[in-house]
């Protein structure tokens, strides 16, 4: 089994509420590397990367909100999780806002293309599409836009980030969404990546639809990264999220998805993202997010 390296990014800039960048440490206090040591792995806790917080930056562009400060994130998250990857481990990135994964994404893109020269699968699960530009948002909040730029359109601070664009419209798998823009509805249709939302877990449920995605990603692919917002999760399971939106995945749905990531052995790298223990109840999101990590690592029920 590959070690796990556990790579923190206390990254609130692109995020409209602060608190999520105390999200790797409500990891840490969760147990999650003693929790994966327990599977058999080894677990290198490489730390936070070092982040500036809102107060002592300026927002500049409305559009794009602390866009440099950002990719100068991505852009060492993306150096670290490559280091990873050719030492052989499997990077677990611990958020954090999403717009991170405009870094760990591009990292396991391009070691795939060198190692294996094909191309990697990316399940992205998240209630929201995080397929907004600088021209569509409402917020200017850049966790709104990191899956736009790793198919390699705008902020192109982000989309230039490793080789653009990091992944192909037919290997990226959008799973969970129920909340998109009306212009981003536009941009993710005129895309041509897969989307799976609320509704069709609903109507077919949630291990049809991952057999699905995990089948579209893996597809003439080299690996699959999976990029998971907590809030993708219903409150009720996971109340300590950046954007929390009624109506997610319950308790088991969570899980039966990243069961079968594991199932499949195509993981590459994990992102958990988006918790905020200032919304939390005892830790709980962070407690799940440890727990769903275990379910992808290759924890089973029997």
């Amino acid at each position: 089994m590959k070690p796990v390296h556990l790579i923190g990014v206390p990254l609130d800039l692109g995020a409209g509420r602060r608190g999520v960048d105390m999200g790797p440490s409500a990891f840490r206090i969760a147990g999650i590397r003693d929790q994966i040591a327990a599977l058999g792995r080894i677990v290198v806790d490489k730390g936070d990367l070092p982040v500036p917080i809102p107060e002592t930056q300026r927002p500049a562009d409305k559009k794009k909100k602390y866009i440099r400060d950002i990719a100068k994130v991505c852009q060492k998250l993306y150096d670290l999780a490559l280091a990873s990857l050719d030492e052989g481990a499997l990077p677990l990135v611990l958020g954090g806002d999403h717009s991170l994964a405009a870094g760990s994404v591009a990292a396991s893109a391009d070691w795939l293309r060198r190692t294996a020269s094909k191309p990697l699968g990316l399940i992205w699960v998240d209630a929201h599409g995080d397929m907004n530009t600088p021209d569509t948002t409402l917020s200017g909040n850049v966790h709104g836009m990191p899956l736009a730029a790793l198919l390699g359109r705008e902020p192109l601070e982000l989309a230039s980030i490793g080789s653009s664009p990091s992944v192909m419209p037919q290997n990226t798998v959008l799973v969970g969404v129920r909340n998109l823009d009306e212009r981003e509805k536009e941009q993710i249709r005129a895309s041509g990546i897969h989307v799976f939302t609320m509704k069709d877990i609903d109507r077919d449920g949630i291990a049809r639809v991952a057999e699905r995605a995990i089948g579209l990603a893996a597809r003439d692919t080299a690996g699959i990264h999976v990029s998971f917002d907590m809030d993708v999760c219903d409150p009720a399971v996971a109340p300590g999220v950046g954007t929390p939106v009624k109506g997610g995945f319950d308790y088991r749905e969570a899980h039966m998805i990243m069961e079968m990531v594991a199932d499949s052995r195509q993981l590459v790298a994990l992102d958990l993202v988006e918790v905020n223990p200032t919304l939390d109840i005892r830790n709980t999101t962070a407690e799940l997010g440890a727990e769903l990590a275990l379910s992808a690592l290759g924890k089973g029920i029997f």
